[in-house]
């Protein structure tokens, strides 16, 4: 049975997300504070963790940092109350996969969960492994490198990488790319990929500022050229 952990001290939001995500089938656990919620997810395993940020004791955002510094790859979905883009893309730059803003319906954190569960579950098929310039990508692995130093990303970033790759030389807008990576079913804007797009260039290109592999095409979308 699929496991999540969800980190969470109001019980307003705890309580009917237990109950909806054990409706679906799922074995639920969860902690009220950032230290026990990431002592448990150090403890054993979780096929996702979601996530509040603001948290009693260790906030959200340290909480992510310190899983990933310990090399726990558990896909994570953070929760937010605020809708300031800094503290998305926060979040994301610590190695969160998705995040939701509250408040937020059941039906769409739903989607999230399957969305995110589904791109982990699935292997990514077409392309195997590509190289270009000093980075190599191993879609069958989840392994990136660049320069032969190991570089870390979410499953939902091989995701939008492999998507990319497949499509090299075609510009794909954001639409396509929100329902090829993210889904159909997922309630996601297309800003949501320009923040995704631009931590890939930050962990890949020289100058992320002036890109060499993923470049933009004003209101449109995006290109690989790798």
């Amino acid at each position: 049975m699929t496991k999540i952990l969800i980190i969470e001290d109001e019980e307003s939001i705890l309580m009917p997300l237990e109950d909806n995500l054990k409706l679906e089938g799922y074995e639920v656990a969860s902690a009220k504070d950032g230290l026990q919620g990431l002592s448990m997810a150090a403890e054993q395993p979780y096929d996702l963790i979601i996530l509040d940020i603001m948290l009693p004791k260790m906030d959200g955002f340290e909480v992510c940092q310190r899983l990933r510094q310990d090399r726990i790859v558990t896909p994570i979905l953070m929760l937010t109350a605020k809708s300031q883009e800094v503290d998305k893309v926060l979040g994301l730059e610590l190695g969160a996969d998705d995040y939701v803003t509250k408040p937020f319906s059941s039906r769409e954190l739903l989607a999230r969960v399957k969305a995110i569960l589904r791109r982990v579950s699935e292997p990514l098929r077409g392309i195997d492994f590509c190289r270009f310039g000093d980075i190599e990508l191993d879609f069958v692995k989840y392994e990136a490198k660049k320069g032969g130093r190991p570089v870390s990303l979410t499953a939902l970033e091989f995701s939008l990488l492999h998507f990319l790759v497949q499509n090299k030389g075609r510009v794909v807008d954001r639409n396509e790319i929100l329902d090829k990576v993210w889904g159909k079913d997922v309630f996601v804007d297309a800003r949501t990929v320009d923040k995704h797009i631009s931590l890939l260039r930050k962990k890949f290109e020289d100058v992320p500022q002036d890109p060499k592999y993923i470049l933009g095409v004003r209101g449109v979308g995006y290109k690989f050229t790798g």
